[in-house]
């Protein structure tokens, strides 16, 4: 790890980007190295008893606990769901911690537990398990959620990293950045246009209308290659993450990069870039270059993916760098982050 984070831990050590890559895998994933976890994928696969299940656990620390679109709670199922489905899974259960911190008015927790139990139906999962504490006024910010999901997995699916080849089409079901600017709006109180909304929801019913649609080719093995919901750090640190996996380029275009007018509006205002910016509600897929316009169709015919396009492919030059076409024809090394544009957003 780099001098600057020896002694201690940084805020940027949660961003999604290099530090956080750094603490996971240099100190924390090292001690507890096994197959199932050195895959680092954002569920562990596991077979039991002749069944393959999805397992994974995520922990939420918005600032505010409500915001635009959504609220700590809503946040907190939907990202669990999420974990789940870009692996392939259907989603079953999910178990829900709270940490609360002393004075937190009980109407607000009433109001939180409410928008997870409507997630939770949209999702179609259950909550069947969880834990409560309440610690001492100061000794945390106010709540802190953590939920743990187990779904089902069949077992011809296989959406891991290992499987993304060089032309492969990355696409992306809708404008970047959405969430980070809603929370960053409501949190420093700027007043920025009232369409800002973040894009929490839950993505598996888009996930199986894209899976479905390619079942029903018969090809085996599957014409999608890989899906990651690319919260903390953005599509950028992503990418990034499948270029340094694979070892092969990516390239994307940003003509092609949905961003909405009032997301632009905020990153240019303030000096951010959309492509690092956490997002909760949408999905990157890589498919198999001939069948990336019938999927942008399949994603576009769901509400979740109408903003859905192509934005770029995985090469077998560069390896392992993400390169930027921009919009005057140059080129520029799209790289992950140290620290975050936007802490404590998820």
């Amino acid at each position: 790890m780099s001098d600057q984070s020896s002694d201690t831990i940084l805020l940027s050590h949660g961003s999604g980007g290099k530090l956080s890559h750094q603490l996971v895998e240099d100190v924390i994933a090292s001690r507890f190295s096994n197959p199932i976890l050195n895959a680092l994928e954002d569920s562990a696969r596991l077979n039991v008893g002749g069944a393959c299940l999805a397992f994974t656990t995520d922990s939420y620390v918005v600032r505010p606990p409500v915001f635009p679109g959504g609220d700590i709670g809503r946040l907190a199922v939907c990202g669990t769901v999420n974990d789940l489905a870009v692996t392939g899974a259907k989603p079953l259960y999910l178990s829900c911690g709270l940490i609360i911190e002393e004075g937190f008015p009980l109407s607000l927790l009433e109001t939180l537990l409410g928008s997870m139990q409507q997630a939770a139906r949209e999702a179609e999962v259950q909550v069947v398990t969880g834990d409560t504490k309440v610690v001492e006024k100061g000794n945390a910010d106010r709540i802190f959620v953590n939920t743990a999901g187990i779904g089902l997995l069949p077992g011809d699916r296989d959406f891991s990293v290992g499987r993304i080849q060089p032309k492969d089409a990355i696409l992306i079901s809708g404008t970047l950045g959405d969430h980070g600017v809603a929370v960053l709006s409501e949190r420093e109180g700027f007043g920025f246009a009232s369409s800002l909304r973040s894009d929490c929801a839950p993505l598996n019913g888009l996930v199986e209308s894209l899976v479905a649609a390619c079942d029903r080719h018969g090809d085996r093995p599957s014409l999608v290659h890989f899906m990651r919901d690319p919260t903390r750090g953005g599509v950028a640190s992503t990418l990034n993450e499948i270029a340094k996996a694979t070892r092969l380029g990516v390239e994307i275009e940003e003509s092609k990069i949905p961003v909405s007018g009032p997301v632009r509006g905020v990153c240019e205002l303030l000096g951010l870039d959309p492509l690092y910016i956490a997002n909760e509600g949408k999905l990157l897929v890589v498919v198999d270059a001939g069948y990336a316009e019938e999927a942008v169709e399949i994603l576009r015919a769901h509400p979740l993916g109408a903003d859905a396009a192509r934005i770029g492919n995985v090469t077998d030059h560069h390896p392992g760098l993400v390169s930027l076409r921009t919009l005057v024809g140059g080129s520029r090394i799209v790289e992950m982050l140290v620290g975050d544009q936007l802490p404590r957003i998820c």
